[in-house]
């Protein structure tokens, strides 16, 4: 039901009002900046902003770049500011350079957030890879999205900030991405198996027959049926 309410409002925004989910907080936290010098709430008041956590080595954020990257590109002289905060799951994914690599890799150029200390993430509450969070021109959260998935709907919801904002000129269409490599988005139709961790230590429902063989080599068979 909300999800159809949120879509009827990003069609008709007289209709059905979008949320306040709070203020947007501070991002002062980041222990450094990519792409732009150190932004605050303050700085992007008058502008809609896209703040998205991630992480570079996470499978699930990499399926939604295409996306965040398209958004960025198209909005970005319409008033839309993205902000990639990374805030890391693994011990080397704290170094500012490896971070910096894959932020050219992966061709981010919109400013990042390097979140080490978890302090936006806590400001936040946020508990996901990845995230997604629409601010208003006025500082005010008004929608959010955990995980893959809702393209269509949060891109309209975009829209519908920046139409609240008085902010027009872009096309209305939604963007087609082509993605490629790692960023193809997932055979949901095929898929059977849910998200698991190379290594001993997180990874569960270990299906092999005979089980995990720890520290040695060992030659697994696929289990049946």
């Amino acid at each position: 039901m909300k999800a159809n309410k949120l879509l009827l409002a990003t069609r008709h925004p007289a209709a059905v009002p979008l949320p306040f989910e709070g203020e947007l907080p501070s991002l002062r936290g980041a222990t450094a900046w990519l792409n732009s010098p150190p932004l605050s709430a303050a700085d992007l008041r008058g502008k809609v902003v896209l703040i998205d956590f991630w992480t570079y080595t996470c499978i699930n954020w990499l399926r939604t770049l295409p996306y965040v990257r398209a958004w960025a590109e198209k909005y970005r002289d319409h008033g839309v500011v993205v902000i990639g905060v990374h805030t890391p799951e693994f011990s080397f994914e704290h170094d500012f350079e490896n971070v910096r690599r894959a932020a050219k890799d992966m061709r981010v150029s919109y400013p990042i957030a390097i979140d080490n200390d978890y302090a936006i993430w806590y400001a936040f509450a946020n508990h996901y890879w990845p995230a997604l969070y629409l601010v208003d021109a006025q500082g005010h959260i008004r929608s959010h999205h955990f995980g893959e998935g809702a393209y269509e709907l949060s891109e309209m919801i975009l829209q519908h900030l920046l139409a609240e904002a008085g902010r027009g000129g872009f096309a209305h269409d939604l963007v087609s991405v082509d993605a490629q490599g790692a960023e193809v988005a997932a055979d949901w139709d095929s898929l059977r198996s849910v998200e698991t961790y190379v290594g001993s230590e997180r990874t569960e429902n270990f299906a092999s027959p005979g089980g995990a063989v720890l520290d040695k080599r060992h030659l697994y068979t696929a289990p049946s049926g």
